[in-house]
């Protein structure tokens, strides 16, 4: 595939794209919102240069985080702007920035939408998250000479693969990037393999996110909420069709006065889950409406409040982190590691591959497989207290010594900026 029929592509499913908001707006109205940022109209005025961050969702915005207080500390008479793909991401960004940085939505991938916001912008570099690859956007950078990176950039085997049958089109689209910071060896070795150069491993960003001060604080005063004197077990993240696997693990655990926590991963989700949990007879709260102590009754609470991850982990005695019961990939198991929590994961963790398999390797995540494996280990660890001591420590101590990657990263920014 060369540009052109990519670009020719687009074009045709560019009719539906209204179509596609308004469904999505349905589901989440915030989607309905700044709608014509997606085809590059944007009302912002630039007075400073800019450096130009792209982070899709809710993830690569706070792994962005400390890379982006870092830019805000070294470059105060620069603007920085955050693009994002996703309602969540751009929330994300206004929770943990508020008015320090600009944001909008990152147009679609059509040439005359980048060009209206490369235009718009004239950043002076862009940054481009993990693996979020759009051939006209690099290409349009390339004619206005505006160095573009691939940072904290991560490629699954699977993932290769797919991006392989593209051929001509990821070759020279990696080519014109003009730096990768990879995350691991592997992730390097198959993009070089796909054509890229100048690709350095510099680790991964999202050890050196840290939670904010409070964090233990706030989970103590959840806590208080759940239930000072019960266990707690988190799932968090979770994906479609893995709260059922939940739920029968919990339900033949049998554990007397446990709290079980379940949080979707996407908000949209929220109503889905709760009519399971309706569904199932269960004896279920509400965080939204949670005004004080669980009732002694209550065995299930619905997490639907949203930038409460860290809380939620900090308040958890054990926490599942979802998306791996099921072949999804697997959400970051880092941020429960970082308030010294066990972790447990299930098999399907590509997206997480390495991290995961060190964290399994140190004792610090326990791996399981299904249903009847969760039971187990959420039966081991609430009867052994020193195991979760440990299993806790022993990933605090993972994440603090896999730290350096945001100084990394920056380092190779400011040699484009300068």
């Amino acid at each position: 595939m060369n540009r052109i029929f990519y670009s020719i592509l687009l074009y045709l499913v560019l009719p539906f794209v209204p179509l596609k908001l308004f469904l999505r707006g349905m589901k989440q109205p915030a989607y309905r919102l700044h709608w014509r940022e997606r085809f590059g109209f944007y009302p912002l005025p630039r007075s400073k240069p800019v450096i130009w961050l792209h982070c899709v969702s809710v993830g690569e915005t706070r792994a962005a985080a400390p890379l982006v207080h870092a830019l805000l500390n070294q470059y105060p008479h620069h603007q920085i702007l955050l693009t994002h793909t996703t309602p969540t991401g751009r929330a994300t960004s206004e929770q943990l920035f508020g008015d320090k940085v600009q944001r909008v939505y990152l147009p679609y991938d059509l040439p005359f939408a980048v060009m209206r916001f490369l235009r718009h912008f004239k950043p002076v570099v862009g940054v481009l998250m993990e693996t979020e690859l759009w051939f006209n956007l690099i290409a349009g950078c390339k004619r206005q000479n505006i160095p573009l990176l691939l940072v904290n950039a991560r490629l699954s085997e699977k993932s290769a693969q797919g991006y392989a049958k593209l051929g001509h089109l990821v070759n020279t689209g990696l080519q014109n990037l003009s730096a990768i910071a990879a995350q691991t060896a592997q992730d390097a070795a198959r993009l070089t393999q796909l054509g890229a150069n100048n690709v350095q491993v510099v680790g991964n960003l999202k050890f050196d996110v840290i939670p904010p001060r409070d964090v233990l604080q706030q989970g103590r005063q959840m806590r208080s909420l759940w239930g000072a004197s019960r266990p707690v077990f988190l799932a968090a993240s979770t994906r479609e069709g893995e709260e059922a696997i939940i739920l029968e693990a919990i339900t033949a655990a049998k554990i007397p006065n446990l709290l079980t926590v379940i949080v979707p991963r996407h908000p949209q989700r929220f109503n889905e889950v709760e009519t399971i949990m309706q569904q199932r007879g269960l004896r279920y709260q509400k965080r939204s409406t949670l005004k004080q102590t669980v009732e002694n009754e209550t065995q299930w609470v619905l997490g639907d409040s949203m930038g409460e991850l860290f809380t939620y982990y900090a308040s958890a005695d054990i926490c599942l982190v979802g998306g791996s019961l099921l072949p999804f990939g697997g959400q970051n198991l880092i941020e429960a590691m970082r308030v010294g929590k066990p972790v447990l994961i299930g098999e399907h963790t590509f997206n997480f591959k390495e991290v995961s398999a060190l964290a399994v390797a140190q004792c610090a995540a326990w791996r399981v497989a299904d249903a009847q494996a969760l039971t187990v280990a959420v039966q081991t660890l609430l009867a052994t207290p020193h195991k979760q001591v440990e299993m806790g420590a022993k990933g605090l101590a993972l994440c603090e010594t896999s730290q350096g990657a945001t100084q990394a990263t920056l380092n190779i920014i400011s040699q484009y900026i300068n």
